[in-house]
């Protein structure tokens, strides 16, 4: 689950906007607080509020974010004791508030309204207020037993690491079996493994390297995998045309018809990684030893 948060103002615009009934919105949550439509919670707040005009954002706005999971399986009793939890977690158990749940989308959540004038008058300190929120909510979740960010962000990293390996193992099968001989032969038999290599052109109209898409995923050649660099990539299809040598590899290539100049990084990169590979081929062959 994620939590949200901010000092507001202009209370009436907020309640009215949580109110909204095209967002199929519901009272999940209430406390100190009698009234039940925007303009009597408005009022209400407004009371409270008059004890301390110096402070203009008198309000503090929430949301909170259940995984989509989660939210398919929370009813409105679970969502109003998930939000009286987070309230407590927050120290705000003596300030007016109000939730409601928005279910207009895939993604169920809840605007929690709070006064963030107390009682006695004093505003409520949101130094951190969003960091303070999300701990809030980590352990709200964590206590309900719901998802909580650091399990999506690990899902979301492994995800990730898969999706990565699965392109490393398409274009290590490509360079194998078919040993493509140009750079347009390459991106043509990748895409046809439904992964588009992107070619990176800089302001200079240089290509200067490449990026992979792939599932909805999006990564620079480098953060695919080391081996497959740009300067990698560029000194196999130059080996696969029988070049060996740095200085037959020339300073363009072409692409889609056109010739492209190679920017200075990336052509010292093919020459580096023609030399390694040379070297390798060499020391493996026992030739020249």
């Amino acid at each position: 689950m994620i939590g949200k948060g901010k000092a507001v103002g202009n209370t009436r615009a907020n309640i009215d906007y949580g109110l909204d009934k095209e967002k199929d919105a519901e009272i999940v949550f209430s406390q100190h607080l009698a009234g039940d439509n925007a303009q009597q919670i408005t009022e209400e707040f407004r009371l409270i509020q008059e004890q301390n005009t110096r402070c203009q954002k008198n309000s503090l706005s929430f949301i909170l974010s259940p995984t989509r999971e989660d939210g398919k399986n929370l009813t409105k009793e679970r969502l109003g004791e998930l939000t009286q939890k987070f309230v407590k977690e927050m120290g705000l158990k003596e300030n007016q508030a109000v939730a409601f749940v928005h279910r207009d989308k895939a993604h169920t959540h809840v605007h929690l309204y709070v006064n963030r004038i107390g009682f006695d008058g004093k505003a409520y300190n949101d130094s951190f207020i969003g960091k303070r929120s999300q701990l809030a909510a980590e352990n709200v979740a964590y206590d309900m037993g719901l998802t909580t960010v650091k399990e999506v962000q690990l899902e979301k990293e492994m995800d990730t690491i898969r999706i990565r390996l699965e392109i490393k193992h398409i274009h290590q099968k490509i360079m194998v079996n078919e040993r493509p001989k140009t750079l347009d032969v390459y991106i043509k038999t990748m895409k046809a493994q439904k992964v588009e290599v992107i070619p990176c052109i800089n302001k200079a109209n240089k290509l200067q390297g490449f990026r992979f898409e792939y599932k909805g995923q999006n990564f620079k050649a480098s953060e695919v995998h080391r081996s497959m660099s740009g300067g990698r990539i560029m000194a196999q299809l130059s080996q696969n045309r029988g070049i060996a040598k740095p200085l037959e590899v020339g300073k363009s290539a072409q692409l889609l018809g056109k010739t492209l100049e190679l920017s200075t990084n990336l052509a010292t990169s093919i020459a580096k990684n023609i030399i390694k590979k040379t070297i390798r081929k060499a020391i493996e062959t026992g030739i020249g030893f």
